[in-house]
């Protein structure tokens, strides 16, 4: 008996590479709101582990925090991160705890602006805060793991054998990054807790040893005040140049965001569900108050402890504490042992930063892109967008060269853009939900975070070019995938009343005719004269049945939807099929194949040609869902349906 014949060679290895790539699709958005992924019951981590994946974004700006806030107020460092402490407790904390009760599914302050506007207005806007979203997370990711290829570099013991390795050590994070995110997302999260206990314990550690350095030492507190007091003079103008000097130090204000994305990975309450998750929303309050009053705890004491203990000419670039002020401190009072394991845990956790940054981007982007139909369907599975985000982080890394400074105007900018969206919406939502005290508190925190983002652009305007160069990219693809896409059903579901089911039983009968109508008036004499154009073109009889369907198109700008279908007898003799879409053509098509499906019969549609321009009327279709009805029905139906003797008819007259 001769053998079966087996797949081709490597057709095995190639399915099980596929399901692999595919597994948990959608993994990162099933939860949110319109998804169309099956539900399942959700399975969070407790908000502190949470929290560590979000820290190890947050906090480990310590390990440059302290040195910029050096370089940019020098002996006025302490009084410029009070005010930036300041500004993270009273202003960015209580603006994303709102946020995180507004928008639990992850989406942030994007999807609160998104619902203030609709068409194609809204979905550029969002696209452009996207751009913006984009820039903060992928700057983070290759940021964080350039400052941690070049702390790695500039340790005592390394510097001589790594000088010229930067770009391929931040290349080599960078790839080993998107590795923990192909094996498992709860694999990053156990890697963040490590790090951020670690990280956190030992710079404990470091400053009781500045602290100790300090009460053994007291002169050196007495000539930083004098030397304070020789610059500033008052304590107001001191107050003053704390202020302006507070943009740079934005950095510090990283990690809500991401605090905010990385929500639907939050346990919740046993009684949570999708619409109304409390416990998850809880958790996530926690989870921000708390990094924030760490952060703003260990930011007051080491910007002090740096700016007593080490010689100012240290931070500046070339120095030996420029970038590295903690490692410089641990080095110098704890030894060298104790430095080196100090500057492996720093580096450790920067290169780890970017895990919430690209946990942010895994659960950010499956949610607007897909539903836009801007992006394949695979950008709703995780490890797919693991690969496209690593390989883009690739690209800029070779692009700024490794360089931790050129960078550093992007990521500010991004951060601040989106704090400062974060503001407005919540400013927006109070005013409408007519909580007073709640706008004008809001409100004046918009202004701060808005002047900080212009002082930010003012001084530093690559950071905006970059920016600007994600959102190009982001919009450019976006509509080169939606017009991929633009023959695809893009309807979910079809679901009739009773009455239009039983319309449909009746005509299966028969031949099922549809007439597609553009509804008009409605009158009496607009159906009797469709009905008589569509006989006299096609030369059908007189005694065939026909059923009117009729699209009316709601948002063009959306990409799928639930079709409903609502059954009318209009005049006492006509029956219509009333369609609600974001499209006429791929509605009528959803409709005609779900018809077939249900019947067994193939059903015929009647149209009459529109008149204009091709091309005009394509761009009609692709902007506002209308255009020439029925050659792109009938090309929807052939990319849905390859086999002709299955395909519903389409006739033209």
């Amino acid at each position: 008996m001769a053998a079966s014949a087996g797949p081709p060679p490597g057709a095995a290895a190639r399915h099980r590479l596929r399901a692999w790539m595919l597994e948990g699709l959608a993994d990162m958005a099933k939860h949110q709101p319109g998804s169309h992924v099956a539900p399942e019951a959700h399975r969070g981590q407790r908000w502190w582990r949470v929290m560590c994946l979000t820290g190890v974004d947050y906090f480990s700006t310590l390990g440059y925090q302290p040195g910029i806030a050096a370089l940019a107020a020098g002996v006025l460092s302490p009084i410029a991160t009070l005010v930036l402490v300041l500004v993270t407790l009273a202003g960015a904390l209580p603006v994303y705890r709102r946020v995180a009760r507004e928008s639990p599914h992850g989406q942030g302050s994007i999807a609160m602006l998104e619902r203030l506007l609709s068409f194609w207005q809204g979905k550029l806007f969002v696209l452009t805060l996207l751009g913006f979203a984009a820039t903060d997370f992928l700057i983070t990711i290759t940021l964080s793991a350039a400052d941690a290829a070049t702390h790695l570099v500039e340790n005592p013991h390394l510097t001589s054998a790594l000088q010229d390795s930067r770009l391929v050590i931040t290349l080599i994070l960078v790839a080993l990054l998107g590795a923990v995110f192909l094996k498992g997302f709860l694999e990053a999260i156990g890697v963040a807790v490590v790090l951020v206990a670690l990280y956190l314990g030992l710079n404990v550690a470091v400053v009781v040893a500045g602290l100790w350095h300090l009460v053994t030492a007291p002169h050196v507190v007495t000539d930083w005040s004098r030397a304070l007091t020789a610059e500033h003079g008052s304590p107001l103008a001191m107050v003053g140049v704390a202020l302006l000097v507070f943009p740079k130090l934005a950095l510090g204000l990283s990690g809500f965001e991401t605090g905010v994305a990385v929500m639907p990975h939050i346990e919740g309450d046993p009684g949570d569900t999708e619409e109304r998750p409390t416990g998850r929303i809880r958790g996530a309050k926690k989870l921000l108050t708390t990094s924030a009053v760490i952060m703003s705890v260990f930011l007051i004491i080491t910007s002090f402890i740096t700016t007593v203990l080490i010689p100012e000419p240290a931070f500046q670039p070339g120095g030996s504490a420029n970038g590295r002020a903690l490692a410089y401190l641990a080095h110098e009072y704890l030894g060298s042992a104790f430095g080196t394991v100090y500057d492996v845990s720093t580096i450790a956790i920067l290169w780890f930063a970017g895990a919430s940054a690209m946990a942010g981007l895994l659960n950010l982007m499956p949610q607007y892109l897909p539903r836009y139909g801007m992006a394949p369907h695979w950008a709703r599975a995780v490890r797919p967008m693991v690969l496209v985000f690593t390989l883009v982080a690739f690209l800029v890394t070779w692009i700024f060269n490794a360089d931790v400074d050129a960078q550093g105007g992007a990521y500010a900018t991004g951060v601040l853009v989106l704090i400062s969206s974060a503001a407005i919406a919540v400013t927006i939502t109070a005013r409408r939900a007519r909580e007073h005290g709640w706008t004008i508190g809001f409100a004046a925190i918009s202004v701060v975070f808005l002047y900080t983002t212009v002082a930010n652009v003012v001084e530093r305007p690559d950071g905006v070019k970059i920016g600007a160069c994600f959102i190009a990219g982001i919009i450019l693809l976006s509509f080169l995938s939606r017009l991929a896409r633009a023959f695809e059903l893009r309807v979910t579901s079809v679901v009739l009343d009773e009455k239009a089911e039983r319309f449909i039983r009746d005509a299966a009968h028969r031949k099922i005719r549809f007439i597609a109508n553009e509804p008009d008036q409605r009158d009496l004499s607009e159906y009797r004269d469709k009905l008589q154009q569509i006989r006299t073109d096609n030369d059908l009889p007189v005694d065939d049945d026909f059923i009117f369907v009729e699209v009316t198109v709601g948002d063009p700008s959306e990409f799928e939807s639930e079709l409903r279908v609502r059954g009318e007898v209009l005049h006492g003799r006509f029956r219509v099929l009333a369609l609600d879409s974001s499209t006429i053509s791929n509605a009528l098509a959803a409709l005609l194949l779900h018809v077939r499906d249900a019947t067994g019969e193939r059903p015929h549609i009647y149209f009459e040609w529109t008149e204009g321009n091709p091309f005009a009327q394509f761009l009609r279709f692709f902007l506002f869902g209308q255009g020439e009805v029925a050659p792109v029905t009938r090309e929807v139906l052939r990319e849905a349906e390859p086999d002709r003797d299955r395909r519903p008819r389409v006739h033209v007259g």
